[in-house]
């Protein structure tokens, strides 16, 4: 199996579903810099992102993305800053090697996912961007499909 393959069987549709919305399209709109590609499975009502900044004590947590409007603004930042970056390998690639999302839980319509970033994207002149961090995405079932309702992100793995 390849970086880019979902984990999760189609007979498995709760996961194999969250895996495409939580890595698959997660990837896909950065590197594109196109938030409609991963923004469209947010739910706007009651949603709630905390930045851990690092830190796996809760106290330290923050209330960073009040507003799924407020996590769109960092989330394109941080994608024109990595597309602006000079990489000596393709980012798509690194991040999906760096990408691991194998601790679904599905409990009816309520799901919880763990995202964790554990590799390096390559750097012209030798150096390493590290990406060591793990989140926490809380996700629901509606008409629709899967949703994320919100995430403790950024903490330390």
């Amino acid at each position: 199996m390849n970086d880019e393959t979902n984990p999760f069987s189609t007979t498995d549709p709760d996961r194999h579903s969250i895996w495409e919305m939580l890595v698959r399209q997660d990837i896909e709109g950065f590197v594109a810099q196109d938030w409609t590609t991963f923004g469209r499975f947010f739910r706007k009502d009651g949603f709630c992102g905390l930045d851990a900044e690092g830190s796996l004590d809760p106290k330290d947590w923050w209330l960073r993305f009040p507003t799924v409007d407020a996590y769109r603004t960092a989330w394109l930042a941080d994608a024109k800053r990595a597309a602006q970056t000079a990489y000596a390998e393709d980012r798509r690639s690194a991040l999906y090697r760096a990408t691991n999302m194998r601790d679904v839980t599905v409990q009816g319509d309520t799901a919880i996912a763990r995202k964790t970033f554990n590799d390096g994207i390559a750097l012209e002149g030798g150096d390493i961007q590290k990406l060591n961090w793990q989140s926490v995405f809380f996700c629901a079932r509606g008409r629709q499909g899967w949703s994320i309702t919100g995430f403790v992100g950024f903490m330390a793995f």
